[in-house]
């Protein structure tokens, strides 16, 4: 037998961190000297976004049901301090944009725009709209990748089936190893994907069309910086009394990069997940917290509302107080647990958050299409934030609990 392994065995065994890295430099390189050729391939990024997003739907749906219906009576999960740190993060990194904008105001030159949505008219709108998705048949869903919906069926069904017989709960949980196995093989190939997106985003849009709005775009990065390196490291670190910067540079290595090219959450679950996995942590914890954070954990999502926003309030010169600012971190969070879970999600809630202080909806809708311009940089670090956060926080709470 020949022992050496063949290129697709080391491909298959060696380090995903060091190959996405290679073709995060790959790409660059392709796209600065042919940026045609870039752009042909970029199929290689559509092709493992859309198998992603086609995956994650199934795995969330099938990987809850089975931890609930095969859980073991008196078994304890840690999901109450796992969405605890969601939620408190989340508030905190509106409240951190709110602080970073009025110590840094920052103006727009806002101009017609063509951009075509419809944006929630209220809060009351926004909960009416979490609301129906709960309620959504189970196969529209899994096709429309409505993860709220899939998790309320995924919980009903799996606390259904506890009464059922062990063949039936065996079945189940097969049929659970058996999508993690694919999903597995999917991410295997994240460095060729990622290699893809970022080739077409270098050949598509350079970073000229950036440069316009570096002041907009270095206060939301350095909010969504000073969540990633300071707040939350403070939240775990009081979960944890430890170090929390190995943990943290970890989450945003390993989740961070990937979430970062395929700006997107839900296409990121499968991601967190496997790394969830492979940190030994509790499955009937992290299958449902990591598709629920998908869903709530929007730390990035309320930087962007808040720091847009308040950008048209100073390019429109209106005063406000702390009250009104104080609402708006509250309203960005709130309206951030609303936000899709697929690129761009959170821009048409800048609406919403622009009504607090009177600014017109036509100004408002301005202000998403600046958001759609930088949209290259500032969803692909959101996604990065809110993806990353997802596993620290369920790793925290787990090895919160396992120290008591």
């Amino acid at each position: 037998m020949n022992s050496n392994p063949t290129l697709f065995q080391r491909f298959l065994n060696g380090s995903l961190v060091v190959q996405i890295v290679i073709g995060i430099v790959a790409g660059i390189l392709l796209a600065t000297i042919s940026p045609e050729t870039a752009l042909s391939l970029s199929f290689f990024g559509s092709l493992f976004v859309s198998a992603l997003k086609a995956v994650a739907p199934i795995l969330v749906f099938v990987l809850v049901a089975s931890s609930i219906a095969n859980q073991k009576k008196g078994t304890h999960t840690n999901l109450k301090p796992v969405i605890h740190l969601y939620l408190i993060g989340t508030l905190l990194a509106a409240t951190t944009a709110v602080i970073i904008s009025v110590l840094f105001p920052t103006t727009l030159v806002l101009t017609a725009t063509d951009i075509q949505a419809t944006p929630p008219e209220g809060i009351l709108e926004v909960l009416n709209t979490l609301l129906f998705k709960i309620v959504d048949s189970p196969v529209n869903a899994l096709v429309t990748g409505n993860f709220i919906g899939i998790l309320a069926w995924g919980i009903g069904l799996g606390f259904a089936l506890q009464h059922a017989n062990e063949s039936t709960k065996n079945t189940l949980h097969d049929v659970s190893n058996a999508v993690t196995k694919i999903v597995h093989m999917v991410i295997r190939f994240a460095p060729i994907g990622i290699f893809g997106l970022v080739a077409q985003t270098v050949a598509a849009t350079g970073f000229d069309a950036l440069l316009g709005f570096s002041q907009l775009l270095v206060v939301l990065i350095g909010c969504m910086l000073i969540v990633a390196l300071v707040i939350n490291p403070a939240l775990v670190y009081l979960k944890l009394r430890t170090n929390p910067y190995p943990l943290v540079f970890k989450c945003l290595r390993e989740s961070g990069v990937t979430a970062f090219f395929t700006r997107s959450s839900a296409a990121n679950i499968p991601v967190n997940m496997e790394i969830c996995k492979k940190l030994d942590l509790h499955e009937d914890t992290y299958s449902v917290s990591i598709p629920l954070g998908a869903t709530i954990n929007m730390a990035g999502a309320s930087i962007t509302i808040t720091v847009l926003t308040l950008a048209a309030v100073h390019t429109l010169g209106i005063e406000f107080d702390i009250a009104t600012a104080i609402l708006l971190s509250i309203v960005a969070a709130v309206s951030a647990c609303g936000a899709s879970g697929v690129a761009g999600g959170s821009l048409l809630l800048i609406p919403l958050a622009c009504g607090l202080f009177g600014v017109p909806n036509e100004v408002a809708m301005q202000v998403v299409a600046i958001g759609f311009i930088i949209g290259v940089v500032q969803d692909s670090a959101e996604t990065a934030l809110n993806s990353s956060t997802d596993v620290l926080f369920t790793v925290a709470a787990c090895r919160a609990e396992e120290n008591k």
